[in-house]
């Protein structure tokens, strides 16, 4: 059953708005969104609305407990409705793409600072870089770019004496040769 974001503000004390609720919505529908993403989202719900008013409305809510802010280097702030734990997040170098990972170990914080500096900790911020697995299998795909691949040839059995003598390329284990173009000399 989804969440009743009209309840959600109320119990936060947040005064409901359509706006609130469309962009509340947005973001349980589509986390680690960001807020011009967001912004489109609640244009095809709501109609009209300003990027001003979705960033006024993701403040309330993060604000008010409702959602939370990340912002991975290099990255636009990106918004989720999974809050009350302390979880890190995987972000790809390579699409952008953010999806949630558990806490490392133990309990919100669940990473001790080795010199605290005489803070209360409550919170530990860890985001983990890579490559997706879209990314990553992608990147094994021969690109465009790539020397033409070709079949290697079947066998030929003779008995000319050149033919023995002559070195055979080397193939890759998929039974692909690489090298120029046939028609590139």
């Amino acid at each position: 059953m989804p969440p009743d974001h009209t309840a959600l503000l109320k119990e936060r004390g947040i005064q409901v708005t359509a706006q609130r609720i469309a962009v509340l919505r947005a973001v349980s529908r589509h986390p680690h969104i960001t807020a011009d993403a967001a912004a489109d989202i609640v244009r095809r719900e709501i109609g009209a609305i300003s990027l001003q008013s979705v960033y006024d409305a993701l403040n309330v809510l993060v604000t008010g407990g409702l959602l939370r802010r990340i912002q991975p280097a290099g990255s636009p702030a990106r918004f989720e409705d999974r809050v009350g734990d302390n979880h890190h997040h995987l972000v790809c170098r390579v699409c952008g793409r953010v999806v949630d990972v558990d806490c490392a170990v133990g309990s919100a914080p669940c990473l001790t600072a080795s010199d605290d500096g005489g803070y209360e900790i409550d919170e530990a911020e860890v985001a983990f870089w890579g490559r997706c697995p879209d990314c990553v299998a992608q990147s094994r795909q021969p690109s465009p770019s790539d020397p033409p691949l070709r079949r290697r040839a079947p066998r030929r059995t003779s008995a000319h004496p050149h033919d023995a003598a002559t070195p055979r390329a080397t193939n890759d284990d998929r039974g692909l040769i690489a090298g120029p173009h046939p028609s590139h000399p």
